[in-house]
């Protein structure tokens, strides 16, 4: 096998494509239509008071909550609201999915909406700069500080167009590689490109009937993807004409894959379409398994509950006794509990009981490892606090369906 492999492959009659780095398994995504970040003409059904929300019907079949403590008032667009104004029912009103229904909670909506470009998030109703946290915190100083004062005068250049209201910018971590030259005027243009794109968008709405699709995240407008350009590509991919000739389908989530590789320092790439060998289906499965056996003997119990996800770390067939073994063994169950969680997706509060070790400073230097290790992964990961009676708190932010919830749609599709 080659260093690092995209394979595409299929489960259940569903696209999956996975991401291989010496042989192991480190990145998988189903390539099914994910409502996450669309955003929608919608229809305010009612609203409750008491909740401080609305249901708001946004496709012929599909209603969601809508929050409406931070509405952006230039989202409702068959009347102009006034301080004061509430909504109400019959408005109609620009949303966009916040988070995707799962079991008995419904789609969360919101009106601030957000478009991304290829080094910036703009979201409106926000203001201020800020950088991905998964920057150091020099580099994310220099970046904020380069366009701060770019921001302000765009925010009065756009404020009419934007149906008077204001934006904020988050700067990708992509923008870390810009020349520091060019920094300003790189980020500024991808700020005007993604408000163009915004302000255009406000305008059509108006025009649209409900229930449209007004942007669809699957699509993104200018997303410019890690792996957008002829010549990256060319440098990047071993077999580039095969990446060219990829359904867009299925290039969408090719293109993730290849920035995740890209952000582990991966060098050559070789995309490969499955025919078996790489037993996909079996790994799938696996990742299904509430038990997770390391090379050590040792292993992993699993618990995704509604609330939280527990994950426990035993000794198993370790060599039990040796206070350097113990933290041998924790130090692997962490690189596996990070490969773990970012495959399965698993997301809000996890809970990570580790092997009992005898000294502060063997905890203090895994507490390190896990902070390292949560930088690295793409979604915003968090180490929190190690409790009185040591468990390790971790959060990671919601950016879609658990690895379980896709594969009970999956199933589902197929019955």
């Amino acid at each position: 096998m080659h260093n690092a492999e995209i394979v595409i492959s299929e489960y259940l009659k569903t696209p999956v494509i996975t991401a291989f780095i010496e042989n192991k398994m480190e990145y998988i995504a189903f390539a099914r239509n994910s409502e996450y970040q669309n955003i929608y003409i919608g229809k305010v059904d009612h609203v409750v008071k008491n909740l401080d929300a609305a249901f708001v019907k946004y496709s012929n079949d599909k209603i969601g909550y809508l929050p409406l403590k931070h509405l952006i008032k230039a989202c409702v667009i068959n009347r102009k609201l006034d301080d004061g104004d509430k909504v109400r029912s019959g408005d109609e009103v620009i949303v966009q999915v916040e988070a995707e229904p799962i079991k008995s909670k419904k789609t969360k909506l919101s009106t601030s909406l957000s478009v991304s470009g290829k080094y910036c998030v703009i979201t409106l109703g926000r203001t201020g700069v800020g950088a991905s946290l998964k920057l150091p915190d020099n580099i994310r100083f220099a970046l904020t500080e380069a366009v701060k004062n770019d921001v302000k005068e765009l925010n009065s250049e756009y404020f009419s167009r934007l149906m008077c209201e204001s934006f904020g910018v988050i700067i990708r971590t992509s923008a870390a590689k810009i020349p520091e030259s060019e920094i300003k005027d790189v980020i500024t243009a991808d700020i005007r490109r993604c408000l163009d794109f915004l302000a255009d968008m406000l305008d059509r709405a108006s025009k649209r009937t409900i229930y449209s699709l007004i942007y669809d995240s699957n699509f993104e407008f200018g997303n410019a993807k890690e792996a957008d350009n002829f010549s990256e590509i060319n440098d990047l991919i071993e077999n580039a004409e095969d990446y060219f000739n990829l359904d867009i389908s299925i290039k969408l989530h090719v293109d993730k894959a290849i920035a995740f590789l890209k952000s582990r320092n991966e060098g050559k790439i070789r995309i490969i379409n499955d025919t078996g060998i790489f037993g996909i289906n079996s790994k799938i499965e696996d990742l299904c398994s509430n038990k997770v056996w390391l090379k050590s003997g040792a292993f992993l119990i699993i618990e995704q509950l509604e609330s939280f996800n527990a994950i426990d770390v035993n000794t198993g067939k370790a060599i039990k006794g040796k206070s350097s073994i113990l933290e041998k063994v924790n130090f692997e169950a962490a690189d596996e509990i990070m490969r773990q969680i970012r495959l399965r997706n698993l997301t809000g509060m996890i809970l990570i009981d580790f092997i009992n070790m005898d000294t502060r400073e063997q905890y203090d230097r895994l507490v390190e490892h896990i902070s390292f290790l949560c930088r690295k992964d793409p979604v915003h990961t968090q180490f929190i606090d190690v409790t009185g009676l040591g468990i390790m708190e971790l959060t990671r932010n919601k950016n879609d369906k658990s690895l379980k919830e896709i594969l009970v749609e999956v199933k589902k599709n197929i019955s």
